[in-house]
This record gives structure tokens, sequence and C-alpha cells, in this order.
């Protein structure tokens, strides 16, 4: 995707992992595979956890707003509410 936001490689995680357990679908961090958002189920549970401390503190600020677009973007897409912040 032409000017997609960098989010960088974590250490800690295995991005085959995400493509092993959900397959081939679009996931909110793209560059590590997790928070897939092709449901409207995985949708709510991305936001739940990006939403929590311990997950966002693995990422910089602007890459969690990154990742929260992306969710909020899918939301609209699979028509789910999520509270913003």
């Amino acid at each position: 995707m032409a000017n997609d936001p960098k989010i960088d490689r974590r250490d800690d995680v295995n991005p085959t992992e995400g493509d092993h357990k959900y397959g081939d679908v679009d996931f909110a961090d793209r560059t590590n595979k997790k928070y897939p958002i092709d449901t409207p189920e995985h949708v709510r549970a991305a936001w739940n956890y990006i939403n929590h401390k311990d997950n966002a503190a693995k990422y910089d600020a602007d890459e969690v707003a990154v990742i929260k677009e992306r969710i909020k973007k899918a939301a609209k897409k699979h028509d789910v509410t999520i509270q913003d912040e």
C-alpha cells in the first residue's frame, strides 16, 4: 500500500503465526500480523486488545494510532460499534 504508515517489526512476535492462525486476512498491524480485522468479532477483539495498556506498550504512540485507525475503518466496514477511548 503506498504511503502505508510503518509499524516496526517486533522481536517478540513471529508474523508467520498470524498467517498460520488466521490465514490471508487484513491485520491492523500488518508488519507483525497482529490484530486481525476481517470479521466483526475480530474487529471487537482487536479494539479491546489494543486498548489494554500492556498490549499498547509494545508499540510507539504513533504505531498505536495507526493500529487504532485501521480498526476504526474496519469497524465501519463491518458495521461494528466500538467505544472510542
